[in-house]
This record gives structure tokens, sequence and C-alpha cells, in this order.
């Protein structure tokens, strides 16, 4: 699988980034309002200007005060997240990472979600993944 063309985030980067998937739009005041041991409000807005200049955020312009917003979709977002964990921590190896769900997975499967692994499983035969 291929890697992700954008720069690499840092932990507080992608922290910043959930945050604005969540919300879908943000100034750096409700951010760093949602953030767990926050920085600075400054140091907020250096974050913020160095997504843009990565190119994760675009601002716009509200009255007085910018308002950031994810520039990937969020299906993306999540896409890109994935694949980071994937080449990260388990080698580019799907398998692992389907391993590890299943060990944590506090309740188990239930029978729909079984049904749609297989669907997705025999769909990759058939595609020759």
């Amino acid at each position: 699988m291929p890697r992700s063309k954008t720069p690499p985030l840092s932990r507080r980067e992608r922290e910043i980034m959930d945050v604005l998937h969540r919300e879908g739009r943000a100034t750096a005041a409700a951010v760093r309002g949602a953030l767990a041991s926050p920085p600075s409000y400054s140091a907020i807005r250096a974050m913020l200007r160095i997504l843009e200049d990565k190119g994760h955020v675009r601002h716009e312009v509200d009255g007085p005060r910018y308002v950031y917003v994810p520039t990937l979709a969020r299906e993306q977002a999540k896409r890109s997240a994935l694949l980071h964990l994937l080449h990260t921590f388990f080698q580019g190896s799907a398998s692992q990472v389907m391993a590890a769900l299943v060990d944590l997975s506090p309740k188990g499967f239930d029978e729909g979600e079984i049904s749609r692994i297989r669907r997705l499983i025999d769909d990759a035969r058939v595609k020759g993944r």
C-alpha cells in the first residue's frame, strides 16, 4: 500500500486534526479547549499555521477570528491514519492489524460484523488484492 504524500504529523498535530475532524470546523480557542493538557494559545495558533502550510487545514475569516477547517474529508483522513498505523506499527501487514482488532474487541464480533468481514475478504479475493 502506498504511503501518504503529505508531510507526517506530530502527536500534537494529530490531536488537533482529531478535534477538527470531530467538530468539522473550529477556532484556535475551541481547539485548545478540546485538548487534554493543551499548550498555550499562541502555540496552538502556530501549530494550526504549520498544519495549514502542510496542507491539512485551511482557514476562513469570520469577523476578527480565523475558523480552521480540515482540507481532507473525514473518510480520506481515516484512510491516511490507518495507512500510518499499518506502516508504523504493523510493518504493512493488514492481517496483523486484523489480528490486533480481534484481540482488542471486548465483546467479540456479532454475526452481522462477521458476515461483513467475510464479504470484504471474499471481495478482496475476487479483485486479486
